[in-house]
């Protein structure tokens, strides 16, 4: 039972706070990977510009399509004679769900969710609100890549920790200076 509470501390917070970085060959933290964009947020290279005008082009073509599908979606409610309480509901429905997803998906750029169990419930309402989702991913993508300044910080704190640890130690022949004169052995 205590591993199940450990696992759940170790998925509320990011991957450098809880111990499981990622760890680079030289023994420091790794950049963790970004959706689309891999670890090229880090350097803005390896045609990440490029990268993030296809993200805000995708996901605006991707939110506009969807409106025009729930559009038809709409107009064959009207088609079959529903009743106009069944169509306000339709408006309503899709309406809250979006705005949930959109404040979701926006807060999930700047920090990590708390709470992962209410996350995992909220993922049907965010699904129902899909077009949400892609209206903060295009406005997102439009200044960084979504997620970016989150990961940026969390990779910085890692390396200034792993920094402070690595050069502070006391047995460390690693940051030793090399450039100190030897002492005589004795004999």
């Amino acid at each position: 039972m205590s591993q199940n509470k450990s696992q759940t501390k170790s998925e509320s917070v990011g991957p450098y706070e809880s111990g499981e970085a990622a760890v680079a060959a030289d023994g420091g933290p790794r950049p963790e990977p970004l959706r689309f964009f891999g670890t090229t947020w880090l350097a803005h290279d390896g045609g990440y510009a490029a990268r993030r005008a296809a993200v805000a082009v995708g996901s605006l073509a991707a939110a506009v399509g969807a409106c025009l599908l729930l559009r038809f979606a709409y107009q064959g409610l009207t088609i079959a004679d529903a009743s106009p309480f069944i169509g306000i509901l339709v408006i309503v429905m899709f309406s809250v769900c979006s705005a949930i997803a959109f404040r979701k998906t926006w807060e999930g750029f700047s920090k990590r969710p708390v709470d992962r169990a209410r996350e995992e419930q909220l993922r049907s309402l965010k699904g129902i609100g899909f077009i949400g989702s892609l209206v903060a991913y295009f406005l997102r993508s439009l200044t960084e890549a979504p997620g970016e300044r989150l990961r940026r910080t969390e990779y910085e704190t890692a390396v200034a920790r792993y920094e402070r640890r690595r050069t502070t130690r006391t047995g460390n022949p690693a940051a030793r200076k090399t450039n100190r004169p030897k002492r005589p052995k004795r004999k």
